[in-house]
């Protein structure tokens, strides 16, 4: 069965337009989201993994090493299988810092442009055999088809010219999709589109093929069993391949190249959805490798069954031909197309990334430009036909002088070397940037002068000095596997153990090592505002991309424009770096941003970054098990503690950064520990800010009784602080912890107290003077009135009335002044019956006395005959304090009335001013102490609650209505209720007739 040419040019035509119909729809949403985002599409999208090599060569490889052929499936499927160690510590690393590539993953970890760009040239020279694995799988397929079936024989006879034209335009071609499709970074869901819908037809082609070989051939399966008994020697094969290589060896490889290929780390670890797809993933891509793997072994023996005379590698597509089915064919060259198409696809746009990243952009000088975005895509465009170019030139110089097979060992070689690095950027936190050179190099240059160079010159065997003949090139790829491997990684592990990291590389691998417990170092970033990483930044990327990328991430982390705490500065360089890396790659962004926005680590050593510790275990903390859960929940019971504790903390780094700012200090302070910590004590508003740092910088641990003015109002504070030790061995100091104490309240309370002290001094001072002063007023009054008896001059006797006049109001004043110092000091039994009339009077005539303050006139209109059970002397004390505090609120000439209204059993006193009232936000705090509306000096805040005291002992209640005048909003009256005592009169009568 032959095809002519037009047949097999339409079926190429329609193919490679139906991808291009599929990515174009995509990109333009004519496709819901709900299809483009299904966990399935990611997972047939990672079918890039199963190129020409997983159709064609695949099947060699199951001649030449019989069942060691599925260690190809087993090795991928272990590694998704155990996704949770392999696949997503990576894949969370990558996602979290927009990693583009493998090279630049390395690059992060090591903190190294010389390792992205030896990781890059690596692997160019490694992908070229898989890359002309791919044009020479098209080119021979297409050229099988169109040939005489009568010729397949003559497979080496093939029109060279005829290959190299079909190998120009499929290049040619697939160069314009990736030129329309993948130039760009934000236009990948139409080709995640497109190389999902390739695996899905090269999968249904090799299950088809597989069916028809085991059915159509065989007859099913009781059929192939009888074929292996009767042909001993294929299931033989099964056991004892052609090739004595070891089965490890294979399972080896193809667990590192899951992994280290950059196409296959784009799919699997950078396009990866991590949130709804890992799971998924763990198991559904290694379901999707055994629908690959299933129908391997029956293509194989239906191929010997029906001689099929083309290399084994071809007999996915000679079977359905000796078949003399047209569809089935058609079908098979369609699938190894899907197979070629995906991973050159995939290939060229990984390596272009890497080869932009740490080779061109490196290179030019990133100045001022206009659209930087738009340059960097030119430049990638040249990348992939350069990629495309070199491909081809590569294809033409193999000639297909070697296998699908050969081919992709080759490339899978070098890629297993650069498996220690990439399993350490998680798991070696040790592993420095020199080791990693060290071991890659010498592992490369093993794996070049071995296997790469001799395949290349044909060469087999190689006369080494002092060691004698040995086999290098294809047929000695096991042994020179092991020996670069192991070379490489003894000295990947010894160069790093003798070597240092620098600083950038410690800071990176405690980035890349956050699931362990390490201890980042605090670095320091010397900027001080968005406004200045900008003005820093448009130096190379121009004014307008750099505000593009910095209101970007500030938006991204939910900061704002005005932030200036160091933590959070740091935290925005770093997603500047990130999003950067995204553009331009993780060297160039990490040159640039430390060009412009370097760090710089303390003086100190032992600095530990405190916050970005307890983010981590923020992120990470429903996945901790175990001790560390156990930990974490004891870290989180100590810091609630503290957060919760009633006492204003904050703790300072050594650099004098705040650590911890708790709701006390929130409280105390008015500022939200969100705003504040990460900050440095300078960046704290004032008073706070001088008031802290001034006591941290100093020498004392305690300092009592500082005066601060606090939004105009004087306080009080007291401030405790220790010194915080170093966690490690070394014993040095990590910073402090200040307890501040607000002490404004217990301030006041001492300078009451101490007034009330010099009140009671003066009090019995006074009535130490009013005794002095009666002896001689006596003495006075004695002698005028003898003086009334011994002369009879009228004016005499005048006189003498008037000295014996005065001398009584000295002693009615004296009497008084005695009897109010003395209140108080009365037990229980001085209530008794008394004249409201008499307790308002003296209390009148005591304020009378002082003629320096506002003079109102007091109206007694209090009936003679009122009583009440009560304490005469704190009654007059009550009077003494609501009349003096009516008089403060008056104006010179206002009157205070004084009336009683009697009821049942208690007698209402209405004491009532004319002054300014009392705001209404103040009624509920007048009668507690300490509380006063007067100037400082005026007033202590005491005397209605002392008056209040008093009432609630008599049993009386006592409420406030203000503003009396509702018009001009004026006047106070307070309303006291005393109870008239006649129950206490009736329960002392009740006791007496009892005694009786």
């Amino acid at each position: 069965m032959t095809f002519d040419l037009s047949t097999v040019t339409l079926v190429l035509v329609i193919y490679v337009t139906m991808i291009f119909g599929v990515a174009i729809i995509t990109n333009r949403g004519w496709i819901p989201d709900a299809i483009v985002n299904n966990p399935i599409i990611y997972i047939l999208s990672l079918g890039v993994f199963a190129s020409t090599w997983a159709y064609y060569g695949i099947v060699d490889l199951a001649f030449q090493y019989g069942y060691s052929a599925l260690t190809y499936y087993i090795g991928t499927a272990a590694l998704f299988v155990f996704a949770p160690v392999t696949l997503t510590p990576i894949a969370q690393l990558v996602r979290r810092f927009k990693i583009p590539s493998v090279a630049d993953l390395l690059v992060f970890r090591y903190h190294s442009q010389a390792v992205g760009s030896l990781v890059t040239l690596c692997m160019l020279v490694s992908l070229l055999p898989l890359l002309a694995m791919q044009i020479q799988a098209v080119s021979e397929s297409l050229a099988i088809l169109t040939l005489n079936s009568k010729s397949f024989a003559k497979l080496t006879s093939y029109n060279i010219s005829f290959e190299m034209m079909v190998a120009m335009v499929y290049c040619l071609l697939l160069c314009v999709f990736c030129l329309l499709f993948g130039a760009t970074r934000d236009r990948h869901r139409g080709l995640v589109m497109a190389m999902a819908m390739e695996s899905l037809i090269k999968v249904c082609a090799l299950m088809a093929i597989g069916l028809v070989a085991l059915f159509q051939v065989f007859g099913g399966l009781s059929g192939l069993d009888q074929w292996l008994l009767d042909n001993p020697n294929q299931h033989q094969l099964l056991y004892e391949s052609l090739n004595d290589s070891s089965a490890h060896t294979l399972l080896l490889v193809f667990i590192a190249t899951s992994l280290a290929l950059p196409h296959i780390f784009q799919s699997s670890v950078v396009e990866v959805p991590l949130a709804r797809s890992m799971r998924i993933v763990s198991w559904a891509f290694p379901l999707f490798l055994l629908f690959m793997a299933l129908p391997i072994f029956p293509i194989l023996w239906a191929g010997f069954e029906l001689s099929v005379p083309l290399p084994v590698q071809y007999y996915t597509l000679g079977v359905p031909l000796l078949l003399d089915s047209p569809w089935l064919t058609l079908l098979a060259l369609v699938g190894g197309l899907s197979a070629a198409t995906g991973a050159m696809v995939s290939i060229t746009l990984a390596s272009s990334v890497m080869v932009l990243n740490h080779w061109l952009l490196p290179l030019s000088r990133l100045g001022s430009q206009r659209d930087l975005r738009r340059r960097l895509v030119w430049l990638r465009q040249a990348t992939i036909c350069a990629i495309f170019g070199v491909g081809f030139l590569f294809y033409l110089l193999v000639g297909g002088q070697h296998s699908l097979m050969e081919l992709a060992l080759v490339t899978f070689i070098e890629t297993l070397q650069f498996f220690p690095a990439i399993i350490s950027v998680t798991y070696w936190s040790r592993a420095n940037r020199i080791g990693l050179i060290a071991g890659l190099s010498v592992g490369s240059a093993i794996w070049f002068l071995l296997l790469f160079l001799p395949m290349m010159l044909n060469i087999n065997q190689l006369a080494v000095p002092y060691w004698g003949v040995i086999t290098v090139g294809i047929d000695g790829w096991n042994n020179i596997t092991l020996c670069s491997l192991g070379l490489n990684m003894v000295a990947f592990i010894v160069v790093s153990l003798l070597t240092q990291q620098n600083a950038e590389e410690q800071y990176s691998a405690s980035l890349c090592t956050e699931n362990e417990l390490t201890h980042p170092v605090r670095v320091i970033l010397d900027v001080h505002s968005c406004e200045e990483i900008k003005e820093r930044l448009s130096k190379s990327l121009g004014a307008t991309l750099a505000e593009i990328q910095v209101n970007r991430a500030v938006e991204e982390l939910g900061f704002s424009l005005s932030e200036r705490r160091p933590y959070c500065l740091r935290r925005i360089r770093n997603r500047l770096e990130t999003n950067l890396s995204s553009m331009m790659g993780r060297s160039v962004a990490n040159e640039l941003v430390d060009r412009h926005l370097p760090y710089r680590l303390p003086d100190q050593t032992s600095n530990t970054d405190i916050n970005l510790i307890e983010s981590r275990l923020h992120r990470y903390r429903d996945r901790l098990s175990g001790m560390a859960a156990e930990l974490d929940n004891l870290r989180l019971y100590h810091r609630n503690t503290l957060q919760e504790l009633p006492l204003a903390i904050c703790s300072l780094g050594r650099d004098l950064e705040v650590i911890m700012w708790n709701r006390a200090m929130e409280a105390l302070t008015g500022i939200e520990s969100a705003t504040i910590a990460g900050s440095h004590l300078s960046d704290l508003p004032t008073p706070w800010r001088e008031l802290i740092t001034a006591f941290s910088q100093g020498d004392e641990a305690h300092r009592q009784s500082v005066l601060v003015r606090v939004q105009g109002r004087e306080c009080y504070f007291s401030l405790h602080k220790s010194t915080l030790h170093s966690p490690t061995s070394t014993g040095e100091d990590d910073g402090q912890v200040i307890l501040l104490e607000d002490i404004t309240e217990l301030k006041h309370l001492e300078h009451e107290l101490a007034h009330s002290e010099r009140l009671a001094s003066i009090g019995r001072l006074a009535a130490g003077v009013a005794h002095e002063i009666g002896n001689p007023v006596t003495g006075i009054a004695c002698l005028a009135q003898n003086l009334k008896y011994e002369v009879d001059s009228p004016d005499a006797l005048e006189s003498a009335q008037q000295i014996l006049s005065q001398t009584d109001r000295i002693s009615r004043i004296v009497h008084s002044l005695v009897s109010f110092s003395h209140a108080g000091n009365h037990g229980g039994d001085s209530f008794h019956p008394v004249a409201l009339y008499d307790c308002v009077a003296e209390a009148v005539s005591l304020l009378s006395l002082q003629k320096d303050n506002i003079q109102v006139d007091y109206c007694n209109l209090v009936g003679p005959s009122v009583q009440v059970f009560a304490d005469d002397q704190k009654l007059i004390q009550v009077f003494v304090n609501l009349l003096s505090n009516a008089r403060d609120a008056s104006q010179d000439g206002d009157k205070v009335l004084i009336e009683a209204h009697e009821q049942d059993t208690e007698v209402e006193i209405w004491v009532t001013d004319q002054g300014s009232g009392i705001d209404k936000a103040h009624l509920d705090q007048i009668v507690e102490p300490f509380f006063t509306t007067k100037e400082p000096g005026k007033g202590t805040g005491l005397g209605l609650a002392m008056v209040y005291s008093i009432i609630d002992q008599h049993q009386g209640t006592i409420r406030v209505e203000s503003p009396i005048n509702k018009e001009s909003q004026t006047g106070t009256r307070f309303i006291i209720s005393l109870p008239t005592g006649l129950e206490f009169l009736q329960a002392d009568d009740l006791q007496a007739g009892t005694a009786d």
